[in-house]
């Protein structure tokens, strides 16, 4: 029994010995993971800080760019109401005719369908210039009532004031500028839209609708990967979308 116990008390010794061993290498893999803990911390902050670095190079970017040569403004049109003219030709006019003509003035027909527009005839956005505008509303209609009369008439087009020149001129240079802000910004769009598409001459109905779906969904998504508001967004209008993207009023841009 007194061999036993000495025996036991030698292995107790050996297991203490060990423990002893296990609990500094503990220890030190504790100040490692410390040392490993503070130095993620720091990564992690100086990453931040070259995100936020990169983010205010990106938004200093897209400024100088849309300010210098893609400029997007709103341009307001001064059109009286009609429902104000004709109440003021005729005092006899009920309220509620003057109400209806208001509502129909605030709806548009658009692609086969009536659409409720605030700012019908009230104001358009520009790009490039005062003299490159789309409808606010988003209807692009006089682009193909051209091409379709101009198959049906022969010689040349001399009327220089076409509204479907600047509708065109203003979706290719919307089209330039998504596809340099999805450069600038890191972003993958969705749709591939070449710069050229609305350059060319007589785009069928079909293949001009479909460019500005695709042109539409790229804004869209810019505008989503940036967090702008969302009640501010419609997926009609093209260069309002635009506009609320490259405003130096969105906080997340160049994130």
């Amino acid at each position: 029994d007194t061999e036993g116990l000495l025996r036991i008390k030698e292995e107790n010794q050996k297991h203490y010995r060990r423990a002893q061993r296990h609990q500094e290498k503990k220890e030190k893999i504790q100040r490692h993971n410390r040392k490993l803990g503070d130095l993620v911390e720091k990564k992690t902050y100086d990453l931040k800080t070259q995100y936020e670095h990169l983010a205010n190079l990106r938004r200093t970017h897209i400024l100088e760019l849309t300010s210098v040569i893609f400029p997007i403004e709103e341009v307001k049109t001064s059109m009286r109401d009609p429902a104000d003219v004709s109440s003021e030709s005729d005092n006899a006019m009920t309220s509620s005719t003057v109400s209806k003509l208001a509502e129909a003035r605030r709806t548009t027909y658009l692609s086969g369908r009536w659409v409720c527009d605030d700012h019908n005839g009230d104001t358009s956005i520009s790009i490039t210039g005062p003299w490159i505008i789309l409808p606010n509303n988003g209807d692009y209609s006089a682009y193909y009532s051209w091409v379709e009369e101009k198959k049906t008439t022969q010689g040349p087009d001399m009327e220089h004031n076409n509204p479907a020149h600047t509708i065109s001129a203003a979706l290719c240079y919307a089209t330039q500028l998504v596809n340099t802000l999805s450069l600038i910004l890191d972003v993958n769009l969705p749709k591939k839209l070449c710069n050229s598409e609305f350059c060319g001459e007589n785009l069928s109905r079909h293949r001009f609708t479909r460019a500005v779906k695709k042109l539409n969904a790229n804004i869209l998504h810019l505008c989503f990967s940036q967090h702008v508001n969302l009640d501010l967004l419609h997926p009609l209008h093209t260069l309002r979308n635009l506009m609320y993207l490259v405003s130096p009023d969105t906080e997340n841009l160049g994130r």
